[in-house]
């Protein structure tokens, strides 16, 4: 994963960001930070992340 980062406007359901806000603070996240973990799970169970190695963030994975 590389270190830059691109950032974009999200439009999304205000319910649906508030659930995505509560289950971040319930696992001790920021929202964008559950947002990229919720993405980042999906890809790779879509096979479609490639994978490089560990990241910084989530060194367990691989």
């Amino acid at each position: 994963m590389s270190n830059t980062k691109k950032s974009f406007v999200l439009r999304i359901d205000p319910q649906m960001l508030k659930a995505v806000e509560q289950w971040a603070a319930d696992e001790f996240r920021s929202t964008n930070g559950q947002i990229e973990y919720l993405l980042r799970e999906a890809l790779k169970k879509a096979a479609r992340l490639p994978k490089t190695g560990k990241t910084e963030q989530n060194p367990e994975e691989d």
